[in-house]
């Protein structure tokens, strides 16, 4: 006989292989890490592109807003974790002092150096710096003020002295601005005397104090060379140096006579010594050139004779000796070669006829 079956009926799964296929969807790349836009940070932006799908360990860097700082040790950085989640983040930025107000004076301690976070109510100090000394019994420190502003720095410290620089024999020293740190000072010697060393020295720090950059120079006298000998001349009193303002005085011998400047002296060019002058020459009285006597000829300056005219004056010298009690002779002649006899007039004193004819002689020999 046969006998009717009943159909086959499969056993539940087991609970642990439910978990299993639960892992397996969870851990699907369509599900794991799959975070959403950046979270909000307060005083912060993140830098991103506008994605808003991230996948796990993925992670956003945040920059503080303007006016804020970021907080030292504070981390300002969101990761994607497995779940989907970004990782939370404590405030990291707040309102901050910018960098502490910088003084000619001094500057910061050490420990202040390298911050850059200073929120209100924040202190920082200075101390002196290389080349000025601490003066004051005030407070070197600023605060940063709620207006976001540092408090003023008293002046604490001032400029180190260098040594007084004494005096240069024979020049000047010209302090224009005195003698502390940095100042600068010049060197200049009195007219006649020549600078040996620097023209000028400056207050400069040399290891924890200050001094000047350049010894203190020298002026030395300056020498002209030893004046020019003369032909049959000397000098007066010669001497083995001739210095500034020195003169020197020459005569001739006997029966010369000097011509030029009988002294001269030592003057300065360029801090180059030279005398002011040539020096004179002594020539013989025997060859010194006399000036002859002159004639004086009023000749017409045209050819044309004309009363309305000035006469022209001509000097020639006299060749004719005429007596002592004669005046010069004067002869009105035209400006030609040939003088017509009826235009010349010649005026002579009462002589002899021997007289007479000597002058007349002379006359036309030199009209002719």
């Amino acid at each position: 006989m046969g006998c009717a079956c009943a159909p086959e009926s499969r056993p539940p799964p087991p609970p642990l292989l439910l978990l299993s296929l639960l892992l397996l969807l969870l851990l699907s790349p369509t599900v794991r890490g799959n975070c959403g836009p950046p979270p909000e940070i307060p005083n912060a932006t993140p830098e991103w592109d506008g994605n808003t799908n991230f996948s796990e360990n993925s992670f956003v860097l945040y920059s503080c807003n303007q006016g804020f700082k970021k907080i030292p040790d504070k981390d300002n950085t969101v990761v994607c974790l497995n779940d989907g989640q970004w990782t939370t983040l404590e405030t990291f930025c707040n309102k901050s002092c910018g960098a502490p107000t910088r003084v000619s004076f001094a500057s910061l301690k050490k420990a202040y150096v390298n911050l850059n976070y200073f929120p209100i109510g924040s202190t920082v100090e200075y101390e002196c710096r290389p080349g000025f000394q601490r003066y004051s019994s005030l407070s070197g420190k600023s605060t940063c003020l709620e207006n976001l502003q540092w408090s003023k720095v008293a002046e604490i410290c001032r400029k180190k002295s260098c040594p007084n620089p004494g005096e240069i024999i024979n020049g000047y020293i010209n302090v224009t601005t005195g003698i502390l740190f940095g100042s600068e000072i010049f060197f200049s010697c009195d007219t006649g005397y020549r600078l040996i060393g620097s023209s000028s020295a400056y207050c400069y720090l040399t290891g924890s104090t200050v001094d000047w950059s350049d010894p203190i120079p020298t002026c030395t006298e300056i020498f002209c060379p030893d004046p020019p000998k003369i032909g049959n001349g000397t000098i007066r009193e010669e001497s083995d140096t001739y210095a500034y303002r020195h003169a020197v005085t020459y005569v001739c011998a006997r029966g010369f006579v000097l011509v030029g400047k009988s002294s001269i002296y030592c003057t300065v060019n360029n801090d180059q010594g030279e005398w002011s002058d040539p020096p004179p020459r002594c020539i013989e009285k025997s060859k010194i050139p006399t000036s002859p006597k002159t004639t004086t000829v009023n000749v017409p300056s045209t050819s044309v004779p004309s009363t309305s005219q000035k006469p022209t004056t001509i000097k020639v010298p006299q060749t004719e000796v005429l007596p002592v009690s004669q005046k010069p002779t004067t002869v009105n002649v035209p400006a030609t070669q040939h003088v017509p006899a009826t235009k010349t007039s010649t005026h002579y004193p009462k002589r002899t006829s021997k007289e007479k004819e000597r002058s007349t002689s002379a006359t036309c020999s030199f009209l002719a």
